[in-house]
């Protein structure tokens, strides 16, 4: 069974997907979360602005499909800069900070609407 999750406190996709989609009531697979609010305004222009703001798009996601960080098993984290790895670090060790969910970091060519980052996240209830 497939259960779309949409929360207005996090961006619309800007693309043909869902924000998350729910699987057999167990499994949580959120989209890459760009550094958007809801109102699909860019926030800011550092690193730790950007990452905050995704992985608050993410903690709204979560929490409608009944959830939190507890949840995530999964993260990949996308970077246009590998050089603010640390900087992005320091932001999500506040969202998750015990029993750490498994996580892959990159640095891409580009991201959409020239973000720094985008994360995606995978959880399980």
């Amino acid at each position: 069974m497939k259960k779309i999750i949409f929360d207005e406190n996090a961006p619309k996709a800007i693309g043909p997907y869902s924000q998350a989609v729910q699987c057999s009531g167990e499994f949580l697979f959120i989209s890459g979360q760009l550094p958007l609010n809801a109102q699909g305004e860019m926030a800011g222009d550092t690193i730790e602005a950007q990452t905050e703001q995704a992985l608050t798009n993410i903690m709204h996601i979560l929490k409608q499909a009944g959830m939190s960080a507890d949840n995530v098993v999964k993260t990949t984290v996308l970077l246009s800069d590998i050089g603010n790895f640390a900087k992005m670090n320091e932001v999500y060790a506040k969202y998750f900070t015990k029993d750490f969910p498994a996580r892959a970091a990159y640095q891409v060519a580009a991201l959409p609407k020239n973000a720094l980052v985008e994360i995606e996240s995978i959880a399980v209830k």
